[in-house]
């Protein structure tokens, strides 16, 4: 195997053979960094490292050293997340754990958050009476099926006609749009946003089960056209309220594909202590209002 590999201590390895005589997964709560030539690319749980047998891909093109890296988790093969998937399917107590917790969770906020529904909902309308309060917009959902995700509106009715003269001020590489001083967000949609409120709509579409609490953040059609055959592979789970990426500090600062591999790495890690940290991040985020 060419190149030298460090191992961070996020938990213990077990190696595996991904496929026999051609790579070697590393099924871990780990990393490993292989050093080279070029940009910076970790690999994280269940990443593939071709062996000298195999000359389409060497240490040199899957990672080096750099400061490109914004997350600490790189590169999830392709390989080990679809053995994931696999493996998910036939997780039938997980699941069903999963799906319960879901149900209960979001009527629980729906039962002690009523009164804030109220108030945004008539701040909205004060805001700005020509649109309506609630924004409803087709993602795509597991499998790439598509599906209506509803949202307090924070943007003002004509923020999707003015999409196009803002497109070249985009802040994101990859498919996604997003800039930090947006026009079009009203006065009550910069502190829903901020606070997060604005996604309080979504747990309805977790009880109609569209979404679930945890798991990728739902894309737009016009994003997943652009997909690569990698980043495709995050819709191959139910999409979520919140997430990895959802719960950095520093995520306006992440690009798409390690954003994209922050939801894989979720997806390899998925189990029931996994959801219940990232639930607990999230309402950290939400309480010191890190949202944007």
């Amino acid at each position: 195997m060419q190149g030298s590999y460090r191992i961070s201590a996020f938990g213990d390895i077990d190696m595996d053979r991904c496929e026999a005589g051609s790579s070697v997964t590393l099924q871990a709560n780990g990393l490993v960094r292989a050093n080279g030539n070029g940009a910076d690319r970790l690999i994280s749980m269940s990443a593939c490292i071709d062996s000298p047998k195999s000359s389409a891909t060497t240490a040199d093109d899957i990672a080096t050293d750099s400061e490109d890296c914004v997350t600490g988790v790189g590169y999830q093969c392709d390989e080990g997340t679809l053995a994931s998937v696999s493996r998910l399917q036939r997780r039938y107590g997980y699941r069903f754990a999963k799906r319960t917790f879901d149900i209960v969770f979001s009527l629980l906020v729906l039962a002690l958050f009523w009164w804030v529904y109220v108030i945004v909902a008539i701040a909205t309308k004060i805001d700005d009476p020509a649109g309506p309060v609630f924004f409803v917009q087709e993602r795509m959902g597991k499998d790439e099926k598509p599906f209506k995700m509803y949202k307090f509106r924070s943007m003002y009715a004509d923020a999707e006609e003015r999409l196009a003269e803002l497109k070249e001020l985009n802040e994101k590489d990859g498919p996604v749009f997003k800039i930090k001083d947006d026009p079009r967000i009203t006065r009550v949609g910069h502190f829903i946003r901020k606070t997060s409120i604005d996604e309080l709509p979504q747990f309805f579409n977790v009880l109609l089960g569209n979404m679930s609490i945890v798991g990728p953040r739902p894309a737009l059609r016009r994003e997943t056209d652009l997909y690569t055959p990698h980043q495709r592979e995050r819709l191959l789970v139910k999409p979520g309220i919140t997430c990895y990426w959802q719960t950095r500090k520093n995520r306006d600062a992440i690009g798409f594909d390690e954003w994209v591999d922050l939801d894989l790495l979720y997806i390899n890690q998925c189990s029931a202590w996994a959801d219940f940290k990232l639930v607990i991040q999230t309402v950290g985020c939400v309480l010191t209002a890190q949202g944007s």
